[in-house]
Parts: C-alpha cells; structure tokens; sequence
C-alpha cells in the first residue's frame, strides 16, 4: 500500500475516533482530543485527495469509518450486536474494496 492510501487508511482510523467523541465526549479534554481527532482526519484526506482519485478516496474513508465506528461501538460502549448491521458492514466495505480494485485499474495514473 502506497503513502497515499495509508493517509487515507489513518485518516478513516480519526474519523472512528472523532465521531466516538461528538457521542461520548463529557469535558473539555475530551472536546479537546475530538476537535484535534476531526482536523487530522480533514488534513489527511485532503492531503491523499490530492494524489488519489477523489470519490474512490472518499469512498473508503468513509467505509473505514462507517464500519470502523459501528463496531467499535457494539464491542467497547456496549451497543447492541445484530446480525443484520454486520451484513450491512460486511456490504458496506465489499462495495469500498470493488471501487478501490475498479479504480486502480481503470483510472489514470496517481498525480505525481
């Protein structure tokens, strides 16, 4: 995996961690960590989007974080587990992977 997709990889990861914390932050250290958790993730994907096909690098980005943020809420905070979110994940990210695969294929060349 490229520089650019790791970026995209680490930003979606923020992403996870920022939309936890607009539900559970309770203080202004959390806030704090929340706000410096969305500019990362922003600062990321823009740097990736620069070298990387718009829609495709948002398209996983938000898979990343979508599915990332589903299960991490059902295993640390306790949400309620349903096969029926998992199925919808499990297409979520499916649907993410075969853009990714069209796209390295049948685009240009990344930005150099």
């Amino acid at each position: 995996m490229n520089r650019n997709w790791s970026m995209v990889f680490i930003a979606g990861l923020f992403e996870i961690a920022w939309v936890i914390g607009l539900k559970h932050s309770s203080n202004t250290i959390s806030w704090l960590g929340t706000i410096i958790a969305i500019l990362i993730s922003m600062d990321l994907l823009i740097r990736a989007s620069k070298r990387l096909p718009v829609g495709t690098t948002y398209a996983v980005f938000t898979g990343i974080g979508t599915s990332g943020t589903v299960i991490t809420e059902m295993v640390v905070f306790g949400e309620p587990f349903k096969i029926a979110k998992l199925l919808l994940i499990l297409l979520l990210v499916t649907g993410v992977i075969g853009l990714k695969v069209i796209t390295g294929k049948s685009s240009a060349k990344e930005v150099q």
